[in-house]
Formats: structure tokens, C-alpha cells, sequence
């Protein structure tokens, strides 16, 4: 069965391409718009890539959100045929309004009943019963709609944007590992075994383990006391680098690590043609979802693109700054906690530097039990007189029936506001006059998903 879903995704991915092709022989500059977390950056850079390895030309523009007044500025422009990558699929009705061919390479939860316009070419795995929380990123959907093009050295980047949106978990599944399986059949993905040590190179061993976020380890991870207790109680240095252990403590350091959390050891992916700073797909994710946290978009699809020696020290510098942040932000949560109602949790701020790690605090928070897994997290982060929402739940919360993306939808509809996503992982936006009652709401939806399964 998911074969023939798979299948079916494909011939309509097929069918973008084609249309894209035609465009690039006509010598149409293609309008590509996309999101700017790491998936985004990578969707857009994906299909950058492609055109240009077509001689074709783009105008690439990364934005936080398709609100109203966004779109209504695209609605001016005169190109022939306009691409959403990572987005779009919440939006069919007013990005119908452009006056030009139009694929949407999203991922995101899909309206059922929506009616897809007759210049739409929709690609998504929704629309065929297939995960696009788990199995696909939206880059991966990039991919698809470029694969028929033969360019399976962008497998690698495609997975880049499946770890931005923590698609991997105990193995990439689904429309994901035929990706994998393109890289790696075509030499352009290797996959072995590695410690997962943030700054192993860099940082002396209890501040290296102390940033490892992802994955985290329970009782070290943004606790650099608990890294330093956790060395001294297995007898290693503390204040060495991992590269200056024998072989004798690497061992014994991996085997009490992966006591605490068997994916500590686990596949590293990486492009072994790229710069080293990218080789690895992980780091090449991180490095792209700190320039979008940061705001420096640009920066990240230059990387995409290849301007390498300009843009990658400045990258490393965002992600070295961001990962401080989340090590300050876990302090935070540990000392602070969340504000706990009946069915869910939500944490609250309005000082700048948390501001930028909201979801991935939220996500971490779950992953190492300070915040409680059986409650989804709402993050929100008040801007002016908006509230920006970030809810992140767990995978056991979603089959007991818990989906974010519709819940932040119809809550923050309620108060105009917007919203939708995953059912994992969701975002929305409101009035912060409405902040109370839109918890409450969402308290209560999630309550009735939960009493509905």
C-alpha cells in the first residue's frame, strides 16, 4: 500500500517537473518562495541547485510566513511560473490569485476538502496518505519534484532539511530513506557509526557534552555542573578534548553515554564531496537553522548555492551563539518549569535572547523529561502585541490523538490570529490581548482530541 502512495506522490512530482522543465526552455526566470527555518533554506536551495545545473534562472525569496500582505506583494510580479517551497499548502486559495503556473513542494497538514486550483501543481504527501511529520521534510519534497531531473548529488542537501525538522529519529523512514537510498547508491551519501559529540575537536569534554542537544543526554545536555560531575564519576578529565583520549576512555566515555542514550552512538550521514564544515549532514542543518534564526537568510542559501569561503565562518559563529542561548534557555526551564493546565503546558517570555530558541527549547524541554512528555509545550514569545506560538508534543501524544497543527489552527482562527503545521510540531500567531483565552481553547481542543480516540 505505501508503495503505491509513494507512487502516486511521485507521478505527481513528476508532473511539477515537467511543468518547471517547460518553463526552463523557455527561458522563464522561476520565482521561488520558501521558508526560513533549515528545511526551507534547504527546499529553496535544492531547487536553486537544479535550475542552475538546467542553465535556468531564479529570483529566490525567504520569508517567515505567507501572510496576506506578503502575498499580496508577490500578486505585482510578472514571472511565468512560481514555486513555494516548504509552504503553500495552507494557502491554495490566495496563491491561486497569481496570474501564472504555481507548484507548491510542501509537507505541511493539508485541508481535505480544499479544491486545488486548475494552475496549481500541488505536491504533497498528505494528499496520499503519507507522513510528511515523519517520513519527508520539505526539501525532500524539493527533491522529488527536481528527481526526475537526475541530479541525485542533492540528496544529501534534501536530507539536510529532514534533520532541521528532527525527521530523524531512530533511522530515516519512508519517502526519506528512498532519498537516503538515492544518495548513497550514487556515492553521494556515505553512513557510518560515530560518537555524536557537539565541538569534539573544539571544546574541552565537559563543555562539548554540555552543548550536545540533539541527541540530548539526560542530566549533561545544557548542564555544563552535571557534565563535569558525570566525567569525574567515570574518571575522565574533564578538562581535555575528546581527540586527546586514549583509546582506552573513548570507550569507556561511549559505553556509560550510551547508558543514558543509545543514540549517542549512532549513523552520522555526510556528503564526503563537500567542504568538511558541511560534510556532515547534521552540522550542515545546524549551520542552516542558525541563519534563519538569526535572520540572516541570505547567508544560508548562499551556502546552498555554493559561496562557501565568504558565508561559513560567519554561519559558525551564529551556530556556536545559538547553541549558548539553548544552553541558557535549558537553565532556564530547569530553574523555571512551565505553567501547567489540564491538557497542556506552555512556557512564556519576552526577553530577546530567548525568544529565537522557543520551539527548539520546547522540543529539548520533552526530549529530556525537565518539561513533562505527557503534556503538549506551547512556547510563546510576545513581539509588540503579538504572541508567537511554538508548540512542540511527542510522538506517544500522537497516538493518544493529540495533532498541534489543527489545534493551533482553529484555536488562533477563533482570535484572528494564524496557525498550523505538524501534528508534532505547530506554529501560530495572535493578539496578546487574546493570549489567556487562546490557551484555554487550546487546552480544550486537545482535551477533546485526547477523549476522541
Amino acid at each position: 500500500m505505501i508503495q503505491k502512495q509513494q507512487h502516486s506522490l511521485l507521478n505527481k512530482a513528476k508532473e511539477a517537473c515537467d511543468l518547471l522543465r517547460r518553463h526552463l526552455k523557455q527561458d522563464h526566470v522561476v520565482r521561488i518562495i520558501s521558508h526560513n527555518d533549515a528545511d526551507g533554506i534547504s527546499a529553496a536551495g535544492v531547487m536553486c541547485n537544479a535550475i542552475t545545473k538546467e542553465n535556468g534562472k531564479f529570483h529566490v525569496t525567504i520569508i517567515p510566513r505567507l501572510k496576506d500582505e506578503i502575498l499580496s506583494k508577490f500578486f505585482k510580479e510578472k514571472y511565468k511560473l512560481f514555486i513555494f517551497c516548504d509552504m503553500g499548502s495552507a494557502s491554495l486559495k490566495g496563491i491561486s490569485r497569481l496570474k501564472a503556473d504555481i507548484i507548491i513542494a510542501d509537507h505541511h497538514q493539508t485541508n481535505p476538502e480544499t479544491k486545488i486550483p486548475d494552475n496549481i501543481v500541488h505536491v504533497n504527501p498528505h494528499l496520499y496518505g503519507l507522513d510528511g511529520t515523519r517520513d519527508v521534510s520539505g526539501s525532500g519534497v524539493s527533491y522529488l519534484t527536481i528527481r526526475p531531473m537526475g541530479y541525485k548529488n542533492l540528496a544529501g542537501l534534501a536530507l539536510v532539511g529532514a534533520f532541521g525538522d528532527m525527521q530523524y529519529k531512530n533511522g530515516f523512514t519512508g519517502v526519506n530513506k528512498m532519498i537516503l537510498d538515492d544518495g548513497i547508491l550514487s556515492n553521494n551519501i556515505e553512513v557510518r557509526n560515530d560518537l555524536k559529540i557537539a565541538y569534539k575537536t573544539e571544546e574541552p569534554l565537559y563543555k562539548a557534552l554540555s552543548h550536545t542537544i540533539n541527541p540530548p543526554i539526560k542530566g549533561i545536555s545544557g548542564d555544563e555542573e552535571g557534565s563535569v560531575t558525570f566525567l569525574e564519576k567515570i574518571g575522565i578529565s574533564y578538562m581535555v578534548k575528546y581527540a586527546e583520549l586514549d583509546n582506552e576512555e573513548k570507550n569507556i566515555l561511549k559505553e556509560e553515554l550510551v547508558k543514558i542514550n543509545p543514540q549517542i552512538f549512532s549513523n552520522v550521514y555526510s556528503v564526503p564531496n563537500e567542504i568538511p564544515e558541511l560534510r556532515n549532514l547534521e552540522d550542515y542543518s545546524n549551520i542552516l537553522d542558525a541563519c534563519g534564526k538569526n535572520k540572516k537568510q541570505g547567508l544560508g542559501i548562499s551556502i546552498c548555492i555554493g559561496d562557501r569561503d565568504k558565508s561559513i565562518k560567519e554561519a559558525q559563529d551564529l551556530v556556536k551563539s545559538y547553541s549558548d542561548d539553548l544552553v541558557y534557555g535549558i537553565g532556564w526551564i530547569n530553574k523555571e518549569g512551565s505553567v501547567i493546565q489540564d491538557n497542556i503546558q506552555y512556557i512564556y517570555t519576552e526577553e530577546k535572547r530567548k525568544k529565537r530558541i522557543m520551539g527548539t527549547l520546547s522540543s529539548i524541554g520533552l526530549d529530556l523529561e525537565i518539561l513533562d512528555p505527557t503534556k503538549p509545550v506551547l512556547a510563546m514569545s510576545r513581539m509588540d502585541n503579538i504572541i508567537k506560538v511554538s508548540g512542540r508534543t511527542t510522538s506517544q501524544m500522537i497516538e493518544k490523538g493529540v495533532n498541534l497543527g489543527y489545534a493551533l489552527e482553529n484555536a488562533s482562527k477563533s482570535f484572528n490570529g494564524a496557525g498550523g503545521g505538524h501534528n508534532i510540531a505547530a506554529g501560530a500567531v495572535i493578539p496578546y490581548r487574546e493570549m489567556n483565552n487562546f490557551l484555554n481553547l487550546v487546552d480544550e481542543i486537545i482535551r477533546t482530541q485526547l477523549n476522541t480516540t
